[in-house]
């Protein structure tokens, strides 16, 4: 046995990507490369850098106070958006890891899939959406925050997987690890929305249908794992995919939770007033674009920059803000 410490270095690493990975995963020594050219770091490859720098950034820090699904909830195991983004980044590299797929750039895509929401989770984004010409969406600003406001020159895969997470963009991220963040990410949303609106008595475990618990088992880690099998079950051909029957059981589960959970009339009442308080601050930032911090001045309208600046708030900030200006 050597006793000593081996020095695995970027070349090392990157090499043992090749023999360690599958032929459809990313690999790091070709990766597109940045916005601005840097040189590369002397152990780590460029996805790990990434990884890093987006955990080591205010913008990731933030969302421990962001909304996940409950506003300003009482108790201490609600899931925040910073929790939920950890389960993503689990969950995600637990898929890249079995199927072969580069876990250290679907880290950094999971991780900085949501750094770009709004106080008040979906509630803000809607507001924010409806002010700015030409719309507003999450996972284009996680890109904003982290290229322009708080600038990491991230590669282009991360920032690709980052801006194309959502289901609703028809054209996928161009990489296997985006899509694993894809469908990371709705497992992580569905299975902890469950369990937090049980714990907020919102539902109980019997009014889940019958036939979702029959194939997903109860709410929790079983389900995780049934959702997680069901990716592998479909994906042994090399196209990333889940198995029909599960992925039919998501979307019931889906719309179930839509119905009982985040369109119920004290969800809409909470939103209500969650949209007053961002909408309040856009106005009151555009009209006093002064009161900006530095990095929130960029060369676009008042409206724009007001929008940045509001939308990079914790929920807590938002409302003490907000408390104070009335």
């Amino acid at each position: 046995m050597n006793d000593s410490f081996i020095l695995r270095d970027r070349i090392w690493r990157e090499q043992n990507e090749r023999v360690t990975l599958s032929s459809n995963a990313t690999f790091a020594a070709k990766s597109l490369g940045r916005i601005i050219d840097e040189e590369p770091d002397a152990f780590r490859t460029c996805f790990e850098r990434d990884r890093d720098r987006i955990i080591h950034s205010k913008t990731f820090r933030r969302l421990k106070h962001k909304t996940q699904v409950f506003i300003n909830p009482d108790g201490d195991h609600f899931i925040t958006r910073m929790t939920h983004t950890l389960n993503v980044t689990q969950i995600g590299r637990s898929i890249a890891k079995t199927l072969g797929l580069n876990p250290d750039l679907t880290e950094a895509i999971c991780l900085g899939h949501d750094v770009g929401h709004s106080p008040f989770g979906h509630t803000g984004e809607d507001v924010l959406n409806e002010i700015l010409d030409g719309g507003w969406s999450h996972s284009e600003n996680s890109v904003r925050m982290l290229s322009v406001i708080e600038p990491l020159n991230l590669t282009k895969e991360t920032i690709n997987g980052i801006e194309k997470h959502p289901w609703r963009y028809e054209e996928p991220p161009y990489s296997p690890e985006g899509l694993i963040c894809r469908f990371a990410d709705r497992i992580a949303y569905l299975s902890h929305d469950v369990e937090d609106a049980i714990r907020a008595s919102v539902l109980k475990v019997e009014d889940i249908p019958k036939n979702i618990t029959s194939v997903l088992g109860s709410p929790g880690k079983t389900w995780v794992n049934s959702l997680i099998s069901g990716i592998f079950k479909a994906s042994s051909s090399g196209d990333l995919q889940m198995d029909d029957e599960i992925l039919s059981i998501m979307h019931e589960l889906r719309e179930f939770m839509f119905e009982k959970v985040y369109l119920r009339e004290e969800t809409l009442n909470q939103r209500s007033e969650a949209k007053k308080i961002v909408e309040t601050l856009v106005m009151h930032f555009e009209k006093n674009p002064n009161k900006l911090p530095e990095n929130y001045a960029q060369n676009q309208s008042d409206i724009a920059n007001s929008v940045d600046y509001v939308a990079g708030m914790t929920d807590r900030f938002a409302i003490s803000t907000y408390e104070k200006i009335n």
